[in-house]
């Protein structure tokens, strides 16, 4: 997910992506553990997009205060 994609969701939206994602990256380092994944990258990206959610949602804060 790009970051202006991310910019434009609400507060609300974000956090549930949030939880929708880092279940989805869960399960995936479940699977790449107990059999290896045909597409590894797809955890780098999970990853990646949680990071800039996080990033985003840190971001809101900040401007609040």
């Amino acid at each position: 997910m790009k970051q202006n994609v991310i910019r434009e969701m609400s507060t609300g939206e974000l956090l549930e992506r949030l939880e929708e994602e880092q279940k989805q990256l869960r399960k995936l380092r479940m699977n790449h553990a107990v059999s290896p994944l045909e597409n590894p990258q797809k955890i780098k990206d999970y990853r990646r997009t949680v990071a800039r959610i996080h990033t985003e949602l840190r971001r809101r804060e900040l401007e609040e205060n």
